[in-house]
């Protein structure tokens, strides 16, 4: 297993059993309150889950939420995709382990949606959360899979002209690029830093009955993520400099994505 690794090692091992141990701590969890729920109204629901203060099983099921979210992320980025790129600069690790975050959130928010649509339309009993919990998980969603994108070069670049540049003028042409995505982030964090720790520091909410944090949490995390994206852009640089125009190409037919595509229509 260890030769398959993409840069755990020995490591991928623990880290597996962690994450399977997290996530039967969550999925234990997250049947007795449902159950509870159920049966008692005055069990704890999802307005306890983000006021933790006091409930020791809260905290638990927060903690084992997060540990399985990272650890799953951490081993799922030890193996690369058949259409991704190599990770080969000093911050692709990072932004391969944020897009399993992501990828992890898009399953939550399928889970979320299936839990919202049971409980309305088989007990008769609509949450208050369903839907702002799946936009609060949406907006980590589309942040984290921009930082993805920049590390698998899928963000918007004119191919048809960048192409025919010969390698000196693209190489130009990417310091051009980083400048620009360096001054955004400048001027971003700039302009929002005191606004985004002031709804920090309060914990803004949302003003609904269910009343969650998104807005002291996204701001900052508008922020974090943009200086994540700018750190991968500049690792992109160090990574392609020396590379031949060749080994820059994203747009080759992708054989094994062909294969995948007729053997679904042979089915």
């Amino acid at each position: 297993m260890e030769k398959d690794s993409l840069w755990l090692g020995s490591f991928r091992q623990p880290i597996r059993i962690a994450a399977i141990a997290f996530t039967a701590v969550v999925a234990v969890l997250f049947v007795w309150l449902v159950g509870n729920r159920i049966l008692s109204e005055d069990a704890i629901g999802m307005h306890e889950m983000i006021r933790p203060a006091g409930r020791p099983i809260v905290q638990i099921m927060l903690f084992a939420i997060v540990g399985s979210i990272l650890t799953v992320a951490l081993y799922l980025s030890d193996t690369r995709g058949a259409i991704e790129f190599e990770p080969d600069g000093v911050f692709d690790i990072v932004s391969l382990v944020c897009s399993r975050i992501a990828m992890i959130m898009v399953a939550l928010i399928v889970i979320v949606m299936f839990y919202e649509v049971v409980s309305r339309y088989v007990f008769a009993r609509p949450t208050l959360w369903a839907n702002e919990l799946s936009l609060w998980i949406a907006s980590f969603v589309f942040l984290l899979a921009g930082q993805y994108a920049m590390q698998q070069r899928s963000h918007i670049r004119i191919y048809v002209i960048y192409d025919m540049m010969p390698r000196w003028m693209q190489k130009s042409s990417d310091i051009l690029s980083l400048f620009l995505i360096w001054f955004f982030t400048f001027a971003m964090v700039w302009g929002g830093f005191d606004d985004a720790m002031r709804r920090f520091l309060r914990m803004e909410t949302f003003g609904t009955a269910w009343d969650p944090p998104i807005p002291g949490i996204v701001k900052p995390a508008i922020l974090i993520i943009i200086c994540f994206v700018a750190l991968q852009a500049l690792s992109n640089i160090f990574s392609d400099w020396n590379k031949s125009a060749e080994h820059l190409a994203v747009d080759d037919i992708d054989e094994t994505e062909i294969e995948n595509i007729r053997r679904t229509l042979e089915k």
